[in-house]
Parts: C-alpha cells; structure tokens; sequence
C-alpha cells in the first residue's frame, strides 16, 4: 500500500496577501538552516527565519503592486525582486539593511517572471519581457548593459513571453534561453545572433511554467490546460516532444525540478501541490493543504538530505513547507 502524503512540516502565516513568489537561500549564516524569502501580492516581500518560523524583515519596494519574482545572488544578502509595478529591484540585506541599491524599469505589464543566470563571478544575465508585447530582453548584471533583444519573425503570432529560463550547457559554452509564449509554443534562442534556434508547441493555451535540466537536456513545461507537457533537446539544437502527462484538474502556475534532478514539484490551480519522479515522471503525491491556487513552488538548495525542504505559497494568503522525499 502507498502511503499516505504526509502534512505540512509548518506553515507559515502572517504575509497579509495572496503569496505569489517564493525563493530559498542557503548561502551564508547558519550552515543548517536555510532562509525563504515571499513575494506578496501587497507588494511586500518577507524574510523568513525557519528556525522560529517567523518574519525576521519585511521589504517594501514595489509601491504595494504585487511581487511576482524572487532570486539571490550569491548568498542572502543580495535579492533580485519583480513586481508588477514594472520594476526588477536589487536589494542590500547585509547586515541588518533593507535598501534597493539598483533598479531596472522593464516596461512590461504581463506577468512573465523574469530569469537570472550566473556567467561568471560578479557577472549575471537577467532576461526579462520587453515593453513590446512579444520580445525578451537579456540585460547584463550588475551593469545593466543590453545583450540582446529577442524578437520574433513578422508574422510569428507567438503572443506575450509567459515564462522565461536561461542555462548555459556546460561551463564556458554559451548560454542559451528558453521562452515559454502565450501560443502555447516553447522556443530556444541563441542569444549572441539573437535568433530562434529551435519551436516546439508544446500546448494549446498560453506557457504558465516551465523548468529544465541542462544536464538531460530535457525540460518540463505547463499550462492552464490538463497536461504537463516533457520535451527534450538534441545534438541538433532542436526540441522534441518525449512525452505528455495528463493531470486530474486544469491550470499550472508554476513548475520547479530540485537541485539534485530527482525530483519535480507543480503548484495547482486546484489548490494542490504534486510531486513526480523526474526520471520517468511517475506521479508520487498530492499534496492537499490549500485552500486556493497554489502559485508557486520552490526546493531548498541545502545539501543535506534531511534539510531538502520545499516551499508553496497560495492565494490563501499561506505558505506551506514539506519535508518529502528527502533520501531519494
């Protein structure tokens, strides 16, 4: 017999709004214990200490419009925050400070978070959706500099950029960016000629989510239709469907694969969390705590097998953390 899915290790309440982003950290400060970071809908973002399960600051910089996105550059101290004020934030938290050092004003009004890629020490790609409705644009952290701007073919018809990923293959090759658009398509870009390297459509409604494993060459992708869509990447560079996974209920807000590539975790429009094998996408529970949509998901990167926690946050204004699965 299967066994039960377990109930939440703690919640965490007191965000005040709907939880729309989530971000662990594990650099720096205690060795053992990792801190999350929420993005609220009332435009504050938390900091949370998981030793005694509450807030230890709480940012204000997005002008009380919703916080859609969250990422750390090396360690806590520093934060990337989006909102829907147009807005990517960059944030000092060392020592005790709360202060937005730096600022990009995207000019774009969907709800495509934007990505963060590492290139070397001191140096980021940031790759976010443009004031024009169907581009990227890939910027150059901490200088701000332009890469590139993505734009499709005329007559592409691909709609908004829904979700966004850059990865780089191996160290030193050149990094490359996935784009989930609203036409249901999932594209690869090469970004130093600025050109599609490879379209796939994936799904009939708009991209909501998707996340992939460089190391496979093989992504995951979700919408606000019944099926999880897993595709591939070859030699060639061009993408192929490998399989399709049919879900209970209809809508997904947000998709992560753990750091150690065993496992994946969706966030539900049915306000519930599912976790699947990533090998074989075998489905190995549901977790049931929300009351609402879950909007997003997020693994701790501690290397410990017994601190592998995972984090959801929903429109119940709740966020629950889980401890499963941590020896496979």
């Amino acid at each position: 017999m299967a066994q039960p899915p377990p109930d939440p290790h703690f919640v965490l309440r007191g965000t005040g709004a709907a939880v729309h982003a989530l971000h662990f950290s594990c650099g720096g400060g205690e060795p053992d214990i990792p801190v999350l970071f929420s993005g609220s809908e009332n435009g504050f973002i938390h900091v949370w200490n998981l030793k005694t399960h509450r807030v230890d600051a709480a940012l204000d910089g997005h002008g009380r419009k919703s916080v859609c996105g969250l990422k750390t550059m090396d360690g806590k101290e520093r934060l990337l925050s989006q909102g829907r004020d147009q807005r990517i934030c960059l944030w000092d938290l060392a020592e005790g400070r709360t202060s937005v050092t730096d600022s990009v004003f995207t000019e774009n009004v969907g709800f495509c978070r934007c990505s963060l890629l590492k290139v070397a020490e001191g140096r980021w790609l940031m790759a976010t959706a443009a004031k024009a409705l169907e581009e990227v644009q890939v910027l150059e952290l901490p200088s701000k500099t332009s890469v590139c701007t993505l734009k499709p073919e005329v007559g592409a018809k691909l709609g908004m950029p829904m979700c966004l990923k850059l990865w780089q293959g191996s160290c030193g090759s050149q990094p490359s960016l996935l784009a989930g658009y609203e036409d249901g398509s999932v594209l690869l870009w090469n970004l130093s000629t600025g050109k599609v390297l490879s379209q796939l459509i994936c799904h009939q409604e708009p991209v909501m989510s998707l996340d992939f494993d460089s190391e496979k060459a093989k992504g995951i992708s979700g919408s606000s239709e019944k099926v999880l869509s897993i595709w591939s990447l070859n030699e060639q560079q061009n993408l192929q469907v490998q399989k399709t996974h049919r879900l209970v209920n209809a809508g997904i807000s947000d998709i992560t694969i753990r750091p150690d590539k065993k496992i994946l975790a969706t966030a539900g429009w049915d306000h519930r969390i599912r976790i699947f094998g990533w090998k074989k996408l075998k489905p190995l529970a549901v977790l049931d705590y929300h009351t609402a949509t879950v909007h997003s998901v997020s693994f701790s990167d501690h290397k410990s097998p017994s601190d592998r926690l995972l984090a959801a946050g929903a429109k119940d204004h709740r966020i629950s953390i889980w401890l499963i699965y941590t020896q496979t």
